[in-house]
């Protein structure tokens, strides 16, 4: 998962290939709390691991169910409606999914329990769903604003004869709530009334289908009243398997419509979910087949390939499918003329206000935007010269990161710029690598910070918090070079110019990965042995052969991959990459390098003589600028740094900034 600030995404061309979604959010944690209060052992298979599911486990072992979980497995032993604990103070984040049936489920129960989550939680309304537990007789105090969470629940004095009356309009989960957590009590026949539409509907199948897995069929009479039958009791089913999650479907789905080519040229492939699924999101599918999309299903799979070009703009009534409508917004920019979206007002009450938030940054990349109380028009910039570079406020909202990435597509070929990316955390933490797996780009798109310098000069130290900072792949160069010393020594190669065929031989078989920090040659990890002061000189003298650096030079532009590439060594910007956007010459004086060489290797216990580093380093610089073959020196272009007096914070401040001026936001 992607922790930067911000995520640049550079414009993307195509995509290929096959993308597995992770289970569905909407369904696991439905799972986890009917597990949880059922008679019985629940092992649950293919659990989504997300914010949102992991604020639910929390709570459930607050509240004293035994969980074990291992991976995407999670065995819970239910509590069959009797809680071990009747006290307890649950945060849960801004998981709607958890706040809400946990409300219904705790209130029916009775106890002193309070619910809280993040500020954004507390805007959430969940007034009517509290409304409808006070008609049982529930005890249900707001700790902030009326209406909205936190909340304290306290003893409940059940009254189940009349029908209960709850708000369809606004949230489909506070029905769902219900829904959940009256098989707890019910002792007779409990009627559930709904007043007005029922919006999100779809939601509410997943969850009858669910509570018939768990023993507990729901008698309903048309979308408006729902009986839950007396002597209900919720029972394990012994295993489960959670569906991929449609929602996330929407995404890739979209991928495939607006940018696997023309003519079906490349194709996604989506695993885990398929048109049989129990989820109503899964109707995307149509949506987007009417705009153009061409479609196979099988039982747990979807293929996608661009049928229609430009898409064809829709108007469509989303009920069915709201969390997914959004993707369509997006969509709607590569539409022919101007798409609507309807019945969408449950999007302002998300996790944020999203027709306005979608509104805000549609108008960011240069389409024209109508918002309504209930609906979204969306009409696209007629011509590529009218989109624009747009850095993309997210909300703390998944749904409006994942959406905005397809923008990254744009006919323009301008870059977008995804604030805030790990808020994906909350249903698809690899969101945005699986995006990269499959999404291409012309490498000269692919942005490459430059990091040249001398040994000891920080290079390698700067580059590496840049990529952190940026979400960027970090290239130590040098690394390969004392790999390759390593190697040939350890071969009993002499490291002089009559053995550079040899040597070169040597590299081109070499097993090399990386894996984070670590340095790996085969299944040796050699990441400390070639930082010694011998495998720098040797891969000084190896660096000097022509023939050595030429075969190296495909292997470090193999490390040109999205989103992008902080490379360090003493070429990068002259010869790896020499159409590189920012190109960085980092230096210090060679007295000061020797002290931080110096106070390195004491640190770690090896011996070392102060004057004697500094005349290697300054022997080892004369070696390496006027070597034949790329010496050292910085490219024309370079932005030159001399960090002598400067901490690593510093420098890195600087150069972000200087990355940031070429930066079309």
């Amino acid at each position: 998962m992607f922790s930067t600030e911000f995520l640049d995404l550079p414009p993307l061309a195509s995509a290929n290939g096959e993308v597995t979604l992770p289970g569905s959010k909407s369904i696991s944690n439905r799972v986890l709390l009917l597990a949880a209060m059922c008679r019985g052992k629940t092992t649950i298979h293919d659990l989504l691991d997300s914010d949102d599911t992991r604020v639910m486990l929390v709570a459930l072992k607050q509240l004293g169910c035994a969980i074990v979980q291992d991976g995407a497995t999670v065995q819970i032993t239910g509590v069959a409606g009797q809680l071990s604990s009747t006290g307890a103070k649950l945060f849960l984040g801004n998981a709607g999914t958890a706040m809400r049936p946990l409300t219904a489920a705790l209130a029916v129960l009775g106890g002193n329990f309070e619910l809280s989550g993040i500020p954004r939680m507390h805007e959430r309304p969940i007034g009517d769903l509290v409304d409808a537990l006070r008609q049982l007789g529930c005890q249900i105090d707001y700790l902030g604003n009326d209406g909205y969470p936190p909340l304290r629940l306290g003893a409940a004095s059940l009254k189940l004869d009349a029908p209960i009356q709850v708000r369809g309009d606004v949230s489909s989960q506070f029905l769902t709530a219900l829904l959940m957590a009256l098989p707890l009590v019910a002792t007779q026949d409990i009627v559930i009334d709904v007043v007005g539409e029922l919006i999100s509907r779809p939601y509410i199948e997943i969850t009858l289908n669910l509570l018939e897995r768990f023993g507990v069929p729901v008698r309903r009479e048309g979308w408006q009243r729902f009986t839950i039958p007396a002597g209900s009791q919720l029972r394990s089913p012994g295993e489960i398997h959670v569906e991929a999650d449609a929602s996330s479907a929407s995404y890739f789905i979209a991928l495939g419509a607006l940018a696997t080519g023309a003519n079906a040229q490349n194709s996604i492939k989506i695993l885990g979910v398929g048109a049989d699924s129990i989820q109503g999101d899964i109707r995307f599918m149509e949506a987007a087949q009417a705009m153009g999309a061409r479609i196979e299903s099988g039982p747990n799979w979807l293929h996608i390939q661009r049928g229609t070009w430009p898409l064809k703009a829709i108007d469509l009534d989303c009920n069915h499918i709201p969390d997914a409508a959004m993707t369509l917004a997006v969509m709607a920019l590569y539409a022919d003329v101007t798409t609507t979206l309807r019945n969408i007002a449950s999007w302002r009450v998300k996790e944020t206000d999203r027709i306005a938030a979608m509104a805000t940054e549609l108008r960011k990349l240069g389409a024209t935007v109508v918002e309504g109380a209930d609906f979204i028009q969306v009409t696209p910039p007629a011509t590529p010269d009218q989109w624009k570079a747009a850095s993309i406020h997210t909300y703390d909202d998944h749904r409006v990161a994942m959406c905005f990435s397809l923008a990254a597509f744009n006919p323009a070929r301008l870059p977008v710029r995804i604030e805030d990316p790990k808020c994906v955390a909350k249903t698809f933490p690899d969101y945005f690598e699986a995006l990269f797996s499959v999404a291409q780009a012309q490498p000269g798109a692919i942005p490459v910070i430059c990091v040249d310098g001398p040994t000891a000069s920080g290079k390698g130290t700067l580059a590496a918090v840049l990529a952190e900072e940026l979400g960027y792949h970090f290239l130590d160069s040098g690394s390969l070079y004392r790999i390759t010393g390593l190697a040939a020594t350890r071969a009993d190669i002499a490291l002089d110019l009559a053995n550079e065929q040899p040597i070169v031989d040597l590299l081109r078989s070499l097993p090399i990965h990386f894996e984070g920090s670590r340095i790996w040659l085969g299944q040796d990890d050699v990441s400390d042995a070639i930082r010694t002061e011998e495998a720098g000189m040797n891969a000084s003298r190896v660096s000097a052969f022509p023939a050595v650096r030429e075969a190296l030079v495909d292997l470090q532009r193999g490390f040109r991959k999205l989103p992008g590439l902080v490379a360090d060594g003493r070429d990068m910007g002259t010869v790896i990459f020499p159409d590189a956007p920012l190109k960085v010459y980092l230096t210090a004086s060679a007295a000061r390098r020797a002290e931080r060489r110096h106070k390195q290797l004491i640190s770690k216990g090896i011996p070392a003589i102060l004057d004697s580093l500094r005349a290697d380093l300054e022997a080892r610089d004369a070696r390496d600028s006027s070597r034949a073959v790329a010496p050292l020196k910085p490219a024309q272009d370079a932005q030159l740094l001399d960090n002598s007096d400067l901490t690593v914070e510093q420098s890195v401040e600087i150069v972000l900034d200087w990355w940031q001026s070429k930066q079309p936001f």
